[in-house]
């Protein structure tokens, strides 16, 4: 007897010759509705499902695979007599293969304007338990849901006649997994349309084994958002060097964030989660040189990230420096060529297309996850932010703005010192921010000598005035920060006393 395939889908990519292939392996094709008019169209023989049945679909199509002939030809296991006899005596005969896919559930509810009667319309219930029936029976029947496996599938089957347990076995885990992941959505959308607690559904796919965690003695994976986003690691592509480690991942985070924050052309140099140097410039060889000359002994065995394409000039600059990770958009074919005779030297080519990035991330604590929305708004600094009695130039404007994009980006407590369009100072993690000040002063200092034309920026605000008064006794002229102390009036009088400009952007960016 032919062994049959019930064929039911609403992506139809590969469809046809997916089938065709089938119907001249000799196989018996079931289809229904629009699946088998365009097998049909296609000049494919094919049964319709009511013929199975012997019952026409009803309800718009909402009832149609819904029947004994259906679910008892695939639920039935072909080692047990009973049920071939069963299955016998009911006129009842097995279908080998289910090849389904399911409603466009996603897809309608992501649509702007769509309305419940549109979501509910697109909730697959006859796919959705053909496919668990078949992945249940894997043992005797085969079951497609992604086109993507009909080539392999086709193959076994012209080769051995049928696919191999083993086949049968990997095809139902990705049944399950894909009727799970459909039943989420549906009920995250059905739980928000009820006005039922929330509850969070995560989907993420295995991306590498990494080979520790942030210890040696830490196991730890590396899972992707199946969503795909711009200056993303999860959708990077690694063109040479050793494996990534959990760290490595860590830290090239976040140097893509502050990346980010830049149209312009900007390069970083990352230690630890932290800014250790950073630039703008008229291209990516003058932003490099800004973020080396920021701090040349902190970037010794970091990660380095521009927004534009390394060049070979910029290569040639990079090489002697021992770095874990380079990441850019793009590299010259002889910058690639140059770095890549470093063996270890991770090069990574990242999309940078557009600043968009995900509505949300997360954080696990014991027993729980948090979850906020990320941190991706800047506020444009003005003139108007300006409290004080002195105010600012338009190159302390400049320096304020770049500096104000970098602190965000660096652990709290954070102080930065920046001129020119560089850092010269980062102060970052200090239990108190007069000691995060004190850090990036000395740092400053130590390559300037002066810091007189210098701006500095804080990620929150000022507690007491003492970070003013240190901050006027490195020479500094121009202070940015979130403001909202209750003893702001204490710091301004300072910053009046001393005779700094200093801005309050209302906006504070703590980063533990």
């Amino acid at each position: 007897m032919a062994k049959r395939a019930l064929v039911s889908v609403s992506d139809k990519t590969g469809l046809v010759e997916f089938v065709e292939g089938l119907s001249k392996a000799g196989w018996e094709i079931i289809a229904t509705g629009g699946t088998r008019k365009k097998l049909d169209d296609a000049g494919i023989r094919t049964i319709g499902i009511s013929d199975i049945t012997g019952f026409p679909e009803i309800c718009d199509g909402r009832v149609k695979t819904l029947h004994p002939k259906v679910h008892g030809a695939l639920l039935g296991r072909r080692d047990i007599p009973e049920h071939m006899e069963t299955l016998k005596e009911n006129g009842i005969e097995l279908i080998d293969m289910v090849c389904v896919n399911l409603y466009p559930f996603r897809q309608t509810i992501a649509k702007e304007g769509v309305t419940m009667e549109d979501a509910v319309e697109n909730i697959d219930i006859g796919g959705h338990s053909m496919l668990r029936s078949a992945a249940k029976n894997w043992a005797s029947v085969t079951v497609v849901c992604d086109p993507g496996d009909y080539a392999a599938v086709l193959e076994e089957i012209r080769s051995n006649g049928d696919t191999s347990p083993e086949t049968r076995l990997r095809l139902s885990a990705k049944a399950y997994t894909h009727t799970a992941e459909y039943d989420m959505c549906i009920a995250s959308y059905m739980r928000k349309q009820a006005g039922l607690p929330e509850k969070l559904f995560l989907e993420y796919d295995l991306k590498q084994e990494l080979r520790y965690g942030e210890n040696p003695h830490q196991k730890a994976k590396f899972y992707a958002s199946q969503d795909k986003e711009p200056y993303s690691l999860a959708n990077a592509v690694q063109l040479h060097g050793k494996e990534l480690s959990y760290n490595n991942i860590q830290d090239a985070n976040a140097a893509l964030s502050i990346v980010r924050e830049f149209s312009g052309p900007f390069c970083v140099g990352l230690k630890h989660m932290n800014p250790c140097g950073c630039g703008v410039g008229a291209d990516a060889l003058e932003a490099w040189k800004k973020t080396y000359e920021g701090d040349k002994t902190s970037i010794f065995g970091g990660i380095v990230a521009f927004n534009r394409e390394v060049t070979l000039e910029v290569a040639e600059l990079l090489k002697p420096i021992f770095l874990e990770i380079i990441m850019a958009p793009s590299f010259s074919e002889d910058a690639f060529a140059l770095l890549s005779a470093k063996k270890n030297l991770r090069l990574l080519q990242v999309d940078m297309s557009s600043p968009q990035v995900g509505a949300f991330q997360c954080v696990s604590v014991g027993g729980g996850l948090l979850v906020q929305n990320r941190d991706v708004s800047t506020i444009a600094l003005t003139k108007d932010m300006c409290v004080t009695k002195a105010r600012p130039t338009e190159a302390q404007m400049a320096d304020m703005e770049f500096a104000w994009k970098i602190v965000k980006h660096v652990k709290s407590n954070a102080i930065v010192v920046a001129k020119d369009g560089m850092t010269y100072g980062v102060g970052a993690g200090q239990m108190n921010r007069i000691g995060s000040a004190e850090i990036a002063l000395k740092q400053a200092r130590a390559t300037l000598g002066d810091c007189s034309d210098c701006v500095l920026s804080s990620d929150a605000f000022f507690p007491f005035d003492d970070c003013v008064t240190l901050a006027a006794e490195y020479g500094i002229k121009a202070i940015v920060q979130p403001g909202g102390s209750v003893r702001d009036a204490d710091s301004i009088a300072k910053a009046d006393e001393l005779g700094i400009a200093m801005l309050f952007t209302g906006e504070r960016h703590f980063k533990h």
